[in-house]
């Protein structure tokens, strides 16, 4: 009886036990899907977080992209107006204000003011020198000038060979200015020039073969003299 009594008290243990075991793994298995929930539902987060960041960068990206853009737009703009200003012709009034200064046009640098040194620093080596006459001879072709300078350096000879100048004739010239204080002769060409204040001469360059401008000349005569001493 006794025994018996024993084996029942042992087997109530063994079952308390048992469901006690069984309550702890259910807890358990409970426990780690909400962790694991828990993990998933924060990664969409941590994903749309890395995809706004991505986004951010390429708009970073773009941003680098339309600065070149720009640039290059800037760029075209500018070589277009370039285009607009070289294909106009300077009227004959805007010739004669630009030598009053001893300027050409589209050049900065005027006669018996610029030394030929620092225009050579600026545009780099002429394509051609050469002596003729009072003084030395630069030629920058693709520019369309031609720069006279003595042995001081000083320039006193600016001449442009513009092509929109190229399309003055002396009839235009002269309904516009009156006829040249003096006129001469090199070669085939026929050289008009006006005084256009005590400083400066404009010099129209004409061939008898076009009977239209080559070329002309802004010049300063006390100039054209190797006169370094002053």
């Amino acid at each position: 009886m006794i025994k018996t009594t024993a084996f029942k008290s042992f087997a109530c243990m063994a079952a308390v036990a048992s469901m006690l075991l069984l309550a702890a793994c259910s807890g358990a298995g409970n426990t780690a899907p909400t962790a694991t929930s828990a993990v998933q539902s924060s990664t969409p987060d941590g994903q749309q977080q890395a995809g706004q960041t991505s986004d951010s960068q390429e708009t970073s990206a773009n941003g680098q992209e339309t600065a070149p853009a720009s640039s290059s737009d800037a760029g075209q703009a500018g070589q277009t107006a370039h285009a607009g200003q070289a294909s106009e012709t300077p009227s004959i009034g805007q010739l004669v204000d630009l030598a009053k200064e001893g300027k050409i046009p589209e050049v900065k640098y005027a006669a018996h003011i610029a030394l030929f040194d620092e225009i050579e620093q600026d545009w780099g080596k002429a394509d051609s020198t050469e002596a003729a006459g009072k003084g030395i001879y630069a030629a920058y072709t693709k520019r369309g000038v031609t720069i006279g300078f003595n042995k001081g350096m000083k320039v006193f000879d600016m001449r442009s060979y513009a092509a929109n100048l190229q399309q003055l004739s002396y009839v235009d010239i002269e309904k516009s200015l009156g006829k040249a204080d003096e006129t001469a002769t090199n070669g085939d060409d026929q050289i008009y020039v006006y005084k256009v204040n005590d400083q400066y001469q404009l010099k129209f360059i004409i061939p008898k073969a076009t009977g239209k401008v080559d070329h002309i000349s802004v010049f300063s005569p006390q100039d054209a003299k190797n006169n370094m001493a002053g």
